[in-house]
């Protein structure tokens, strides 16, 4: 779909690109990041130049690409994109840029930039595990973060050559997201969930009928992801526990416990959730399941059967609820629950969430009007957060981004101080 605003009219996103092998990276980001409508200028540090050239980001961006600050001198670019960006994204963010970064440096086009934004800056990290873990980086980190600067926590994976371990870049659609989340909400990430353990569970589950059926839905696990991503970003340690997501890639510095059934994610919840701080079902967990599976192929023809008999499954959401009341697992523990609802003659879909609350008994619901191409296999959501003590809140439509840090907010205020 063509965007019909003019260039003048488009969010200014600043890029900048790191001296790191991961700057090959950033031409993937750029082009996420000028497909969602934004206008970017790229700043790279001279070294990102050895790595990535000046041409491959000007065509890309179409604007420009200047690492010094005496090249277009009346035009004071230093000041100039810093004062005008409405967002600073850095990818990757080497041990030294952040370090630069930290004590205020400024001897290049991109830190200038950065000392006179005033916007929301998110850096993606991308160093050697050694380097990420020293105390230097560490403290750098800290400072920049106390500065309301979001430093996203590095994945984990290949590194350069042989070596493994955290340091990895997020993925170019990782960071594209949380950039996108920072433009929606025009503040910094808080790191409120600090300490935390944050329990999320994601994704369809599939009752197998035969060895190539199965009883499932169309739940992509998106909305489970976004929760659990901007979570481990505020802070959290988090699991989790993911059913069908349709090939999402996990998000970084996530444990991630791959689930088919809904048997399967009511032991994974039951055991991840024994010491979590929080626990969000965002899964979309079958209620029933066939009460035999075939071990051959069912055919059509004589054998083919008139009926399934199905089975109940257990109502996970209202099991933890009741592991918190029967004190198995910390009474302070906040629960959250997605409701997934239409109208019918009985009552509109708040009449529905409203009665389910009830039932389920869990802090906060997070309701969802389904149905012409609302909530599943999209991106974008909205619907309505309801609290066991009676208080309603609108969630604006939005990326699913946007609501699940809407809905951390609410969390946020509900712990207990650590």
């Amino acid at each position: 779909m063509s965007d019909s605003r003019t260039p003048a009219d488009r969010p200014a996103v600043v890029l900048g690109v790191g001296g790191g092998i991961a700057a090959y990276k950033a031409c993937e980001l750029l082009r996420r990041l000028t497909e969602s409508g934004n206008r970017v200028r790229v700043i790279p540090t001279e070294a990102a130049l050895q790595f990535v050239g000046a041409a491959t980001f000007e065509a890309l961006s179409g604007q420009p690409v200047r690492t010094g600050v005496f090249t277009d001198v009346p035009e004071v670019p230093h000041v100039r994109l810093g004062q005008e960006a409405e967002l600073v994204v850095v990818a990757p963010a080497t041990a030294d840029l952040m370090a630069r970064l930290a004590h205020g440096r400024a001897d290049d086009l991109l830190t200038a930039t950065l000392l006179t934004a005033r916007c929301p800056v998110l850096l993606a990290p991308a160093m050697h595990t050694e380097m990420w873990e020293h105390p230097a980086t560490v403290h750098n980190v800290a400072l920049l973060r106390a500065r309301g600067v979001v430093v996203l926590e590095p994945a984990s994976g290949r590194l350069t050559g042989a070596d493994t371990g955290a340091g990895r870049m997020p993925e170019a659609a990782e960071i594209a997201a949380v950039a996108a989340l920072l433009l929606e909400r025009g503040d910094a990430l808080p790191r409120d969930l600090t300490g935390r353990h944050v329990v999320v569970s994601a994704g369809g589950t599939r009752e197998p009928l035969d060895p190539v059926r199965f009883l499932g839905n169309r739940s992509s696990g998106k909305q489970g992801y976004a929760l659990a991503r901007l979570a481990v970003q505020r802070g959290a340690r988090v699991t989790l526990v993911a059913g069908n997501t349709a090939g999402l890639v996990a998000p970084a510095a996530v444990q991630v416990v791959d689930v088919v059934t809904a048997e399967q994610m009511r032991a994974a919840m039951h055991a991840s959730s024994a010491d979590a701080d929080v626990v969000v079902m965002a899964a979309a967990v079958a209620d029933f399941r066939p009460t035999t599976v075939a071990t051959s192929k069912i055919k059509k023809g004589a054998d083919e059967p008139d009926t399934i008999a199905l089975t109940r499954n257990a109502d996970i959401l209202r099991e933890l609820v009741q592991a918190r009341e029967e004190g198995r697992v910390p009474r302070e523990q906040v629960i959250v629950g997605f409701a997934a609802e239409t109208g019918d003659a009985h009552g509109d879909v708040l009449h529905h969430a409203r009665a389910k609350l009830g039932r389920k008994g869990c802090d906060l619901l997070v309701v969802n009007a389904v149905g012409d191409g609302k909530a599943f296999e999209v991106d974008s959501n909205d619907g309505w957060l309801l609290a066991s003590d009676g208080t309603e809140r609108v969630l604006e439509p939005g990326s699913k981004a946007l609501l699940a840090s809407r809905v951390l907010d609410v969390v946020a205020d509900l712990l207990k101080p650590a």
